[in-house]
């Protein structure tokens, strides 16, 4: 058998596949975001561990888990997580949708040398402007900082007693030199860091390290089992998924909202906004456009009035064409196309015949319209996405699905039930370390395809026009 982790904002998910990659067992545990100020998103990594042994636990008591033959992580991105020479913990980690060090990332990014290298604008979730905020307002802190970590990557430290990242989450630091796939000494300079303050590089499908005995025991599990280097969580999900190879894509509907594009090449554009990243492949990257709140924007809306999210999707029937009702998704900023931590969310055209469903179907517009400003900004670095799988939790929502393909002008294809996310991935990412190939990474079976609606084509289009002009008069309001 072979275990995935998967770290994410919410929770930890531990998935065990057997050989053929079925799934024998899942246990999962919950996670809390604190934020104590404005803009602030943090975790404290002593719950990761926490969630860590309560999965395991939770596999331990419903399957031998002497069976398992490697481990394989995956996680949140870009989050900050620094420990002092002792190997403690410092602070708690500042996470991927914390926005403190938005004037940090603007300065960094203002440095040719930043895009120039990493092949990415420097964002206010990535981890560079993160310890440049804590050089400047927590300097005695910053002064003890030996090792940076990313949350994964701490899980790893406590499963191995090893410092080592790979090179899909490594590229959402800013301090990789992305297309040589290894640390930028100039980068990290300029950060007052130095290559001794980060973990060792791997890529996904090679051994990180090996699981520790004294946990072995506790657990059940073999001593000295490989643990992989894994993945990021979108790329990680992309293995899940098969998405490997140039020309295959995703679109998920999670917290946030990834358009997510395999390449064969290194192809960075960053005045586009869009993430050109390592993927978790030797000699493979990726792009992204990322948005910072997709169901997170329905979760957020279901609870303003007091409906499940599902209920509120499961009712609007078939697909229609944009109502007069807009809506900005930007809750926390935003990243692609326009970078921007400060703008915030809208409602637009608001009338007495706005409804419940009404409003419902602007949220689930509004983010649509967000990934279509993904697929805009993708096809300014020559990719093109002529078909995409459709997963995440809001992929579950027949209308918003529909919607996504009309906007997008691309078939959605929904696989069957079944788990695809970042865990499955991390899982085939153990089972490539413990010597299988990278053809493992099949596509899933297909449950539906949604096609875009011609009928409706045109009235997307003005949709999104009158979305892009809201986004551009609500800016300085907000």
């Amino acid at each position: 058998m072979y275990l995935g982790l998967d770290l994410g904002t919410s929770g930890l998910k531990a998935l065990l596949v057997d050989e053929a990659q079925g799934i024998v067992a899942e246990a999962n545990a919950p996670l809390e975001v604190s934020r104590p100020h404005g803009g602030w998103s943090e975790q404290d990594p002593a719950h990761w561990i926490a969630a860590a042994e309560a999965v395991l636990a939770a596999l331990g008591s419903e399957t031998d888990l002497a069976g398992v033959r490697a481990i394989g992580l995956s996680g949140q991105m870009h989050g900050a997580t620094c420990l002092d020479a002792s190997d403690q913990v410092l602070r708690p980690s500042i996470l991927w949708n914390d926005t403190r060090a938005h004037a940090e990332a603007a300065r960094l990014d203002g440095d040719p040398a930043w895009r120039g290298v990493s092949g990415n604008i420097v964002f206010p979730g990535f981890t560079a402007p993160k310890l440049v905020w804590m050089r400047s307002k927590e300097p005695g802190l910053f002064d003890r900082v030996a090792k940076v970590l990313l949350p994964k990557d701490y899980l790893r430290f406590w499963l191995t007693g090893e410092f080592v990242a790979e090179m899909s989450d490594a590229a959402g630091t800013s301090w990789l030199d992305t297309g040589a796939r290894d640390w930028s000494d100039a980068l990290l300079e300029k950060t007052g860091l130095t290559r001794d303050h980060m973990p060792r590089l791997v890529e996904g499908s090679e051994v990180s390290g090996r699981l520790r005995a004294d946990l072995a025991a506790r657990f059940g599990l073999r001593p000295g089992l490989p643990v992989a280097g894994g993945g990021g969580d979108n790329a990680a999900s992309a293995i899940g998924t098969g998405v490997t190879k140039a020309g295959e894509a995703f679109v998920s509907l999670g917290t946030s909202g990834v358009l997510f594009a395999a390449n064969d090449a290194y192809r960075p554009d960053p005045e586009t906004a869009v993430h050109t990243f390592c993927h978790a492949l030797p000699q493979t990257w990726h792009q992204m456009g990322v948005i910072l709140a997709a169901t997170d924007a329905l979760n957020w809306f279901a609870g303003l009035v007091g409906h499940d999210p599902a209920a509120l999707t499961a009712d609007l029937g078939s697909l229609q064409a944009p109502g007069k009702t807009l809506f900005l998704p930007y809750l926390g900023g935003e990243r692609t196309p326009i970078n921007d931590a400060a703008i915030r969310g809208a409602f637009l055209g608001l009338e007495h015949a706005t409804d419940r469903a009404a409003a419902t179907r602007a949220i689930l517009e509004g983010v649509t319209f967000a990934i279509r400003d993904c697929r805009d900004a993708l096809r300014a670095t020559g990719t093109e996405i002529e078909s995409l799988l459709g997963v995440g939790g809001g992929s579950k929502s027949d209308y918003w699905l529909s919607a996504v393909a009309t906007a997008l002008d691309a078939p959605i294809l929904r696989p069957v039930a079944g788990d695809f996310g970042g865990a499955f991935g991390a899982a085939r990412l153990a089972m490539m370390a413990d010597g299988a190939s990278e053809d493992i990474a099949t596509a899933p079976k297909i449950e539906t395809t949604f096609a875009p609606d011609p009928a409706l084509a045109d009235a997307f289009d003005e949709g999104h026009a009158r979305y892009v002009a809201a986004r551009q008069a609500i800016g300085a309001l907000t």
